[in-house]
């Protein structure tokens, strides 16, 4: 089965893929805005339930397809689903829900539908939604809450895996993209073609299902948030000096891929996405492409490359998302795999970054100091690993870095920001250097299977860094070489 002859049955099958024409609008396109303006609705009709919210919001979307009424129901089936949707269409963020919800590619690479959230990741908001909708129905009807995979990621991957299956598993995914600008984002740009699953629709299905479990699983005593309440809590969370996220027992987005893959492993996702296929060649009519013998095999490729891509390796933050300057020469390639790491700490940035707000300007300072101060080409590590959960792009896999001399074509630098001279680093930073990035490496090719770990110190002798507390930490790691 070719991918021209698919193309009309997977654009018309998967809802997220809707063409509309409409105007990009004044409205900021981050999370905030669109918690803002769900919180307008909630102000506007005391009493108003979040599941009567979510069913509104859906018709408004237009967002009725086979599958969403298998699991949930025709959204104007509720008695005030048509009075509230009528309060949505009078209020003054109808145009920002009418734009926000709708998930469409331009064919100028354009991804809309999707809002930047405080992390600094970019998130669709149908999946994320529909997820929620899953989880209230469940617990206030008492439900089973099946379609709460389905909805959320696993009819998203079965067709892109099996639309894509000529092509190799890594590109049936993706990709990510960059914001015209993070403070005011107005437009969201990808890097290349998209997939149906590009990066934001899996964030968005991915918090689509941990929010819409968590609902389904509340004690029976306990009821509901308002919707804005539940988005709060996840996205717009703050973290305090000292253990940063290790002190955060409560999920949120930016453990995202850890708290996924444990409440999704466990399904059995081979099976779960095969039996989601099905559904939809059913609810489509479409029962003869079942009978394509690679679409096995297809699913287990995509899915081993989902693992590796969203479970396996952190989310590491773009160089055009925390604002990087252009490399200021020809960047070098670097000769894979590498058979080195060399763990670094910032000494200056002193304090750890707790937020993407504040690691972004880490990165831009501590880039500003290299090019300006120092007179490297870029800023000198390949990556940097903030306390806020997230990895960031320096030079990155395949170029070479200016982090440790005499080592630099040899092995990648990865620094944690900090003084690390008396303290550790949070256990979660450490995680996502230790196990995350370096595990990443190992399977994309990066880094060699018998790869050595060594502080700054040991490759270079005028420097104590990454600081007495840390060094000695790390001589516990494996792969570590004296």
């Amino acid at each position: 089965m070719t991918l021209f002859g698919l193309s009309f049955f997977v654009l018309a099958s998967s809802f997220f893929f809707t063409v509309y024409s409409r105007p990009t609008g004044v409205h900021l396109r981050n999370m905030d805005s669109f918690i803002q303006a769900v919180q307008q609705v909630e102000d506007s009709n005391p009493g108003l339930s979040p599941l009567a919210l979510l069913r509104a919001l859906r018709r408004t979307a237009g967002h009725d397809d086979e599958m969403t009424i298998y699991f949930l129901g025709a959204s104007n089936k509720n008695p005030a689903s048509e009075v509230l949707e009528t309060a949505i269409l009078n209020a003054s963020s109808f145009s920002f829900f009418d734009k926000a919800i709708h998930h469409i590619v331009t064919d100028h690479g354009e991804e809309r539908g999707v809002v930047l959230a405080p992390d600094g990741t970019t998130v669709a908001l149908a999946p994320l939604l529909l997820g929620i909708e899953s989880g209230l129905k469940a617990k206030v009807e008492g439900t089973s809450g099946l379609g709460i995979f389905p909805l959320t990621l696993g009819r998203t991957l079965g067709l892109s895996f099996f639309s894509l299956q000529d092509f190799p598993p890594s590109n049936r995914l993706g990709p990510n993209g960059c914001w015209d600008n993070v403070d005011h984002p107005k437009l969201f740009k990808l890097s290349r073609p998209a997939t149906l699953a590009t990066d934001a629709v899996i964030n968005g299905g991915m918090d689509g299902a941990i929010l819409g479990m968590d609902l389904r699983d509340l004690p029976a005593s306990e009821q509901p948030q308002a919707l804005s309440e539940v988005l709060k809590g996840y996205y717009s969370f703050v973290l305090h000096e000292g253990q940063g996220l290790d002190a955060v027992t409560s999920h949120v987005s930016p453990r995202r891929r850890e708290i996924s893959r444990s409440i999704l492993e466990p399904l059995d996702l081979h099976r779960q996405v095969m039996e989601t296929l099905a559904l939809v060649w059913t609810l489509e009519k479409t029962e003869w492409i079942a009978q394509d013998t690679g679409v096995g095999k297809a699913v287990k490729d995509g899915l081993q490359a989902f693992v590796h891509k969203f479970w396996d390796c952190p989310q590491i933050i773009s160089r055009c998302q925390w604002g990087a300057k252009p490399y200021q020469s020809t960047p070098i390639p670097l000769s894979l795999p590498l058979k080195f790491l060399y763990v670094h700490h910032t000494y200056e940035p002193s304090s750890p970054c707790l937020s993407f707000p504040n690691c972004s300007r880490n990165m831009r300072d501590m880039q500003r100091f290299h090019q300006e101060d120092r007179g490297w080409n870029d800023i000198g590590y390949s990556f940097v690993v903030g306390s806020d959960g997230y990895v960031y792009e320096g030079r990155g896999w395949n170029h070479l870095g200016t982090h440790t001399r005499g080592h630099n074509a040899i092995g990648y630098g990865v620094s944690i920001i900090g003084n690390y001279t008396a303290t550790l680093p949070s256990w979660h930073a450490m995680d996502l250097l230790r196990h995350r990035l370096v595990r990443c490496a190992v399977d994309g090719g990066g880094l060699a299977v018998n790869f050595t770990i060594h502080g700054h110190r040991q490759a270079v002798n005028y420097t104590s860094c990454p600081g007495d507390a840390f060094f000695s930490e790390i001589r516990r790691w494996e792969h570590f070489r004296e």
